[in-house]
């Protein structure tokens, strides 16, 4: 009978201190206290939602960041704002950047336009050669500020003479010889027949120089009056010109 009650009074001791731990336990729970990790289930996300719990991570200020959300500008640096949102913080329109594949173009300056060679802009010198013989080498510079042109052949005239002496066809340049300010150019006059085959011969103290325009209709502006040796030149019917050149040798070459 003792046994029975000893028996008795041990089950209602284990079953005291069961309740006494099963109460520890839901303490815990809502606590600070002890988890039993191996009892602990995990709840499903329907479960989460029906008690009004998200199951998204928070970022660590505890805010949600959710896909395509736009971030907001800060408002001293403006970082993350578009180009609009900046120039409504700032009071400034934003620069806009140039099209891609674009660049900005320099514009190039005009050409000089050139202007016919004639005698008020420019100056004429007439000097004898003794090689190759019987030459007079005319040099015309450009004393204007624009560019001039020399067109054809120069159009001479030896004393009282009323013709004009013809150029040699073959010494025709590739172009027009073009004169910068300051530069110059040539042509040589054939005055006589080296071999003495010339006819009507005379001397001439004086010279007169034209020149042709663009259109070869003959001369235009003013002529040139260089200076000739006090002796003057000997001159027959044989007097021809070469056509104007760029270079000295090439005017003398014929």
């Amino acid at each position: 009978m003792s046994s029975t009650r000893t028996s008795r009074t041990r089950l209602l001791a284990a079953a005291a201190t069961v309740v006494v731990a099963g109460l520890s336990l839901t303490a815990c729970g809502g606590g600070t206290g002890v988890h039993d990790e191996g009892a602990a289930k995990v709840s499903s996300g329907s479960e989460l939602a029906a008690a009004g719990i998200s199951a998204r991570p928070t970022s660590d200020a505890g805010s949600e960041s959710e896909p395509g959300a736009k971030t907001e500008p800060d408002a001293k640096t403006g970082a993350g704002s578009s180009a609009v949102e900046t120039a409504s913080l700032t009071g400034r329109p934003a620069a806009k950047a140039p099209a891609k594949g674009t660049a900005t173009k320099a514009k190039a300056p005009a050409a000089a336009k050139s202007v016919t060679c004639e005698g008020s802009t420019t100056k004429t010198v007439a000097a004898p050669l003794s090689r190759p013989l019987n030459h007079l080498l005319l040099t015309v510079t450009n004393t204007g500020s624009k560019n001039c042109d020399l067109y054809y052949y120069p159009a001479v005239q030896f004393g009282q003479s009323q013709s004009v002496p013809p150029a040699i066809e073959d010494s025709m340049p590739q172009a027009v010889v073009t004169l910068a300010p300051g530069e110059s150019g040539y042509a040589a006059v054939i005055l006589s027949a080296a071999d003495g085959s010339g006819k009507h011969g005379y001397t001439s103290k004086s010279l007169d120089v034209y020149f042709m325009g663009r259109d070869n209709a003959g001369s235009v502006g003013k002529g040139a009056h260089p200076a000739l040796p006090a002796k003057g030149v000997y001159v027959d019917d044989s007097v021809k010109v070469t056509y104007w050149q760029q270079k000295m040798e090439d005017a003398i070459n014929w």
